[in-house]
């Protein structure tokens, strides 16, 4: 998750993203509510900016916007968490994330063909399938025990929001991927947390939640 409150301004400005991250109190509760609004027309605003976007804005720019230099890890994670909001905002409202998805990616495949002077039969398929593994009051609970947790358990909790993980001294997860996006989204999660991560063995990492001089991620032999 992106921190850099300063970032020049998109969809939030800097007050917002303090506000969001917790790091701008409000003295009244009309404040809050009318922060909360504020925050919700300019998502609703900036959403609607997409058709623009889509219909108007050069390809020269649009390839810019995918392609500035430093940006491709942090570009991505924003893209995945875009996708995210939209995914939950929909299913939440009842409508099937299918619905959206196939129609935009048709018209992006015929678009990309018609450069190509092509033209395209496009079959998209769109599956999700679910199994319960734990509830989310278990995970809680193996926390508050200190018992280890899987990083998604540990990143649902947070997504949840009604119970802090920061609240603990350290939190043990148990891995079993160690490609790199794996080590991406667990030094993320400890920034968001901001703690230490140490990795105590093949399949588990520690995050200490206690303050700490060390560096963000140790290798411990």
């Amino acid at each position: 998750m992106n921190t850099d409150i300063d970032r020049e301004r998109g969809i939030l400005s800097p007050a917002d993203r303090a506000y969001l991250l917790g790091e701008r109190e409000m003295s009244h509760e009309q404040s809050k509510r009318n922060a909360e609004a504020r925050i919700r027309r300019r998502i609703y605003n900036g959403v609607l900016d997409f058709d623009l976007f889509v219909h108007t804005l050069a390809e020269k720019d649009r390839k810019q916007v995918f392609e500035q230099e430093g940006a491709d890890d942090d570009l991505l994670e924003a893209v995945r968490s875009m996708v995210a909001f939209a995914y939950l905002g929909l299913e939440e409202s009842g409508t099937d994330f299918e619905t959206v998805l196939e129609p935009a990616v048709r018209s992006c495949e015929e678009y990309l063909a018609a450069e190509d002077d092509e033209t395209v039969s496009v079959d998209v398929t769109f599956e999700v399938e679910t199994t319960v593994e734990s509830s989310l009051s278990g995970v809680v609970s193996r926390l508050e025990a200190g018992e280890p947790v899987t990083p998604r358990e540990l990143f649902t909790v947070v997504m949840q929001g009604e119970h802090d993980p920061a609240g603990h001294e350290q939190i043990t997860l148990v891995t079993t991927d160690h490609d790199e996006s794996d080590a991406a989204f667990l030094e993320r999660m400890t920034t968001y947390l901001d703690g230490t991560l140490r990795r105590v063995s093949n399949s588990r990492v520690i995050i200490d939640l206690e303050e700490s001089d060390g560096p963000a991620y140790e290798q411990r032999e």
